[in-house]
């Protein structure tokens, strides 16, 4: 299976390299905003840099689909799997469009209520975790399979 990895700087790129024993066993692609943490993939990952897409940022988000639909023609992913932030919306959108399965997963400081970019992909993912149980009583689509951080 190919995945495509998206998520920004900071702690969506930590949640994503603490699920390293579920993605290593496939084959996989990065999308990130470059900064001092994510820059250790140029070191031995397939990259895509993408400029930093702020929350509410709808100007970089226009800005960045086009190249969110091109890398996901070129590599031709399985499934997505994003953890955020603002990215995510990207890819959520392009690969509903391109018929690719899209998974979530909510970062571990939301333990009441989703962030932004959860309540935008929530209704479009194809699956949604969250990491606080309680979340899964009140987004009846959302599930829970532990902590990733």
């Amino acid at each position: 299976m190919k995945l495509l990895l998206a998520s920004t700087s900071g702690g969506h790129f930590a949640t994503m390299r603490s699920l390293k024993s579920f993605w290593s066993l496939h084959r996989k692609v990065w999308v990130c905003d470059r900064k001092a943490d994510t820059e250790i993939l140029d070191r031995s990952e397939h990259v895509y840099w993408f400029p930093y897409q702020g929350p509410r940022d709808l100007q970089m988000l226009l800005y960045n689909l086009p190249q969110t639909f091109k890398v996901l023609w070129q590599e031709q992913p399985d499934v997505v799997i994003s953890t955020g932030a603002s990215i995510a919306i990207n890819f959520c959108i392009a690969a509903k469009i391109l018929g690719i399965r899209y998974v979530y997963i909510e970062s571990i400081s939301r333990s009441q209520s989703l962030s932004l970019t959860g309540h935008l992909v929530y209704w479009l993912s194809d699956e949604f975790y969250v990491q606080w149980p309680q979340l899964c009583t009140k987004y009846r689509k959302a599930r829970f399979e532990g902590y990733a951080a």
